[in-house]
């Protein structure tokens, strides 16, 4: 399934929202009108909601809101799994990197507050507007900021030479343009509900034992001089077909109406990572195992791969530490995630 927009978390993220934000005023007064009485003071600051807790550490859904926003209102209720499970995630690695050593400095904070303050200014916003537009407050920019410095140290500490040449070496998919397309059929259980997960498990073993039977079925029928490759060619056609066929009926995603299909996608960038893992170990016209993601439960059909081009590690070292950065942090809060205290709140 293709990722969803991520949510602002960082100086990086906020660097990248600088241009989006309008420059419509939100002030809904004028500067003729009275100055209307103070308002009394209230009796109680209400709490703000909270749209989960890590090991009772509060997510608050303006955190998921904030996620939301340069989402289309249509992918929404999509999206919001998605977003919730990243700030999950990311509180997850925190509380973790919290408990390291590893240190920020207070001026190294400021000194990349101060970038983010230079880069609005210069693509002509203010800091106000801008935060106001993100739904943070300067505390909470820094906050970001320094969890974000402190994941860096650690991947520098981890990402050695000896460490990334080995991520490479046995990675190289993820960094030479290879492209896989991919069918699938994807089945949404409740989140949460063991059983109804095992039924979806069972159903998409079901239909994978039933493509297969179509697909020895059909090679039955080819003639007795009917030569390997004939054979073969038969075989990716009759799978293709069946999968795409039960596509259309079963799958719960979009894509079931062009029978699962969802075009050539890179190894990394495109899909969530357990897909994309499950896709690139596939040749064409292979079926996975039943694959789980956040979006629910998959059976994958790869129908076509197209090689990329050799690169050489020292030309992307750069690349290969924030692909590594990446793979760390999925690791880590998979790593905590059965041991932590999450609960949702619906």
């Amino acid at each position: 399934m293709r990722k969803a927009h991520r949510p602002c978390l960082a100086a990086l993220a906020v660097l990248g929202l600088c241009s989006a934000v309008t420059a419509q005023q939100t002030n809904p007064g004028s500067a003729g009108s009275a100055v209307p009485p103070p308002a009394p003071p209230p009796a109680t600051a209400p709490l703000p909601p909270v749209a989960a807790t890590v090991n009772d550490q509060p997510i608050p859904e303006v955190a998921v809101q904030r996620g939301l926003k340069r989402v289309p209102p249509a992918r929404r209720a999509e999206a919001r799994p998605e977003i919730l499970n990243f700030l999950i995630d990311n509180a997850l690695v925190d509380q973790y990197l919290a408990r390291q050593p590893v240190t920020v400095d207070q001026k190294e904070v400021d000194a990349k507050v101060q970038q983010v303050r230079e880069a609005i200014q210069k693509d002509g916003n203010t800091v106000e507007k801008v935060l106001r537009e993100l739904m943070l407050t300067e505390a909470d920019l820094r906050t970001q900021i320094a969890a974000q410095l402190r994941f860096e140290k650690f991947v520098t500490q981890q990402a050695t030479d000896q460490a990334l040449r080995q991520y490479f070496d046995t990675n190289h998919d993820l960094f030479d343009g290879t492209t896989v397309r991919a069918r699938h059929i994807l089945l949404t259980p409740a989140a949460g509900d063991a059983r109804a997960g095992e039924q979806a498990t069972a159903r998409l073993l079901g239909f994978k034992k039933q493509v297969e039977e179509e697909v020895n079925k059909g090679l039955a029928k080819l003639p007795a001089t009917a030569d390997n490759l004939a054979r073969e060619q038969a075989r990716a056609r009759l799978t293709e077909q069946t999968f795409a066929e039960l596509a259309r009926k079963e799958s719960a995603c979009p894509s079931k109406a062009q029978g699962g299909d969802l075009g050539f996608f890179p190894r990394a960038g495109s899909m969530v990572e357990p897909f994309a893992r499950a896709a690139f170990a596939l040749k064409p016209y292979q079926m996975s195992d039943v694959v789980t993601t956040q979006f629910g439960r998959h059976l994958i059909l790869v129908t076509d791969r197209k090689p990329g081009k050799e690169v050489k590690f020292e030309d992307i070292k750069d690349f290969i530490k924030e692909a590594y950065g990446e793979r760390l942090r999925a690791a880590l809060s998979a790593r905590l995630r059965p041991s932590a205290r999450i609960v949702i709140n619906q």
